[in-house]
């Protein structure tokens, strides 16, 4: 991934090394006001909101919005590197596939996600990327041990069998569309990356999508996830 000259994000505070990454932009917010100590907004260009405060414990902390899907995951992803940052960690959603065993609601960390994007492998994945061994460790610590193979696909609403099939087959039991990206280029920018996930969907035969109250509430938790995982490996300096 080539050097990113910052065009998409418009700093307007401090970038702190470490930063969490959720998709939306309303629950950056919701997180950044959870987690920080008097949030500045770090960018709101594009709609693409976040923020920098001090963290519980003491360091600085961002809370960086990517959008959706990972065309614009890797935007955003390329452009905090080059800002400085070293340590990102997608707090997303997913649904559930095939007889999974999870339930609306559960915290997952990710150990793998398959390549079924079109983003991460233009980044050069092949088949199946991981994130950094360290982050998937503090991250499955506070997930209670819950991990999964996440595939990573560019089709919100994909009705298709054949591919959630070849998946399920493959080891997947959640599907999203971030985290192969954000492995990926963290392997091309050699920063570091991991990623938690809350199943917000039961995808099969028999659907079911989490309410909106429910949905505030998880937001909140894969933050909190998310930055106990930050201060178990440590690290938090200001970026720029």
């Amino acid at each position: 991934m080539p050097e990113a000259t910052p065009i998409h994000l418009k700093p307007a505070a401090d970038l702190a090394e470490r930063v969490l990454l959720p998709g939306d932009p309303h629950r950056a917010l919701a997180v950044a006001q959870a987690l920080l100590e008097q949030p500045k907004m770090f960018n709101h260009h594009r709609g693409l909101w976040g923020y920098t405060g001090k963290a519980r414990d003491g360091e600085l902390l961002t809370v960086q919005a990517t959008g959706m899907g990972g065309p614009s995951a890797a935007i955003v992803i390329a452009e905090l590197v080059n800002l400085g940052a070293r340590t990102l960690i997608r707090i997303g959603t997913c649904g559930a596939i095939g007889d999974s065993g999870l339930a609306i609601g559960d915290v997952v960390a990710v150990e793998r996600a398959l390549a079924a994007d079109g983003t991460s492998v233009a980044l050069g994945a092949d088949g199946e990327v991981t994130p950094d061994p360290e982050l998937f460790e503090a991250l499955r610590e506070s997930c209670d041990g819950r991990t999964v193979t996440a595939v990573s696909t560019d089709l919100f609403y994909d009705d298709r069998d054949g591919p959630v099939a070849d998946w399920i087959a493959r080891g997947a039991r959640v599907v999203e569309m971030e985290a192969a990206t954000l492995f990926q280029a963290a392997v091309v920018t050699a920063s570091r990356a991991g990623c938690v996930l809350g199943v917000t969907d039961l995808v099969g035969e028999e659907r079911a999508r989490i309410g909106q109250e429910q949905l505030a509430e998880l937001g909140i938790r894969l933050g909190e996830v998310g930055f106990e995982a930050l201060v178990r490996v440590g690290g938090g300096a200001t970026a720029r």
